[in-house]
């Protein structure tokens, strides 16, 4: 089985406090009543015929809803999180607007199919991202699945603090 390999990004911008970062809440009904380690830089899976750059901006538009903002991507490296390999990439996302309510429109890509409650046989579709909010680097490390925990680590060393 070959590996799974996800890309994402991850948005930042100042804030009152100082850096905040774009996270998204993982829809489905596993995650309906988590909040703490409940969420995660908006990000997906990709093939070998497909950079993680541009899978990191396609998953972005798909599970956002909105284009990321322009700028150059600064590559954060990889992590492991479960059985899949995460790159991410930071971005500026000052110029985003618009982000704290996700797409999760039946035309947007932004869904996952899954059987529903377990060996029901009825097939239900979820949002892979339920909603998405700003929050500053403290409590990002509270929300965030463990396995991206570095990735805010990263970020904050390249913001320099």
């Amino acid at each position: 089985m070959p590996p799974v390999t996800s890309a994402g990004l991850l948005l930042h911008r100042a804030g009152p406090g100082g850096p905040e970062v774009l996270l998204g809440h993982m829809g489905g009904p596993f995650w309906a009543r988590k909040d703490d380690q409940a969420w995660s830089l908006p990000k997906g899976e990709h093939g070998p015929d497909e950079s993680p750059l541009d899978a990191a901006r396609r998953e972005f538009t798909e599970e956002i809803g909105a284009p990321p903002p322009d700028g150059e991507p600064v590559p954060l490296g990889t992590v492991r999180q479960s059985r899949k390999t995460v790159t991410a990439f930071a971005l500026d996302g000052s110029g985003l607007t618009g982000a704290d309510a996700v797409a999760g429109r039946p035309d947007d890509g932004g869904w996952v199919e899954m059987e529903w409650p377990p060996r029901s046989g009825r097939t239900l579709r979820f949002p892979e991202l339920d909603r998405a909010a700003w929050f500053d680097l403290a409590t990002a490390r509270e929300k965030i699945v463990k396995g991206q925990v570095p990735l805010l680590d990263r970020l904050a060393a390249l913001l320099g603090g």
